[in-house]
């Protein structure tokens, strides 16, 4: 993902584009949500993954 992609996202993005923008596949991003390894917060919402996009923007150097 750009920077102006990342800069754009809402606060909490789903799995999927957690793992886009830190380079990590389907599976592999799933394992560490699941194990709670995931490389920044992640909260669980039924049976969804939602990547809080703070965290994922400061993992990435990219924070306001």
């Amino acid at each position: 993902m750009s920077r102006g992609e990342l800069l754009e996202l809402p606060a909490a993005v789903d799995l999927e584009t957690g793992n886009r923008a830190l380079g990590l596949g389907r599976s592999k991003g799933y394992e560490l949500a699941k194990r709670g390894q995931y490389p920044c917060k992640v909260l669980r919402l039924g049976n969804a993954y939602r990547v809080v996009t703070a965290d994922l923007l400061a993992l990435l150097g990219l924070a306001a």
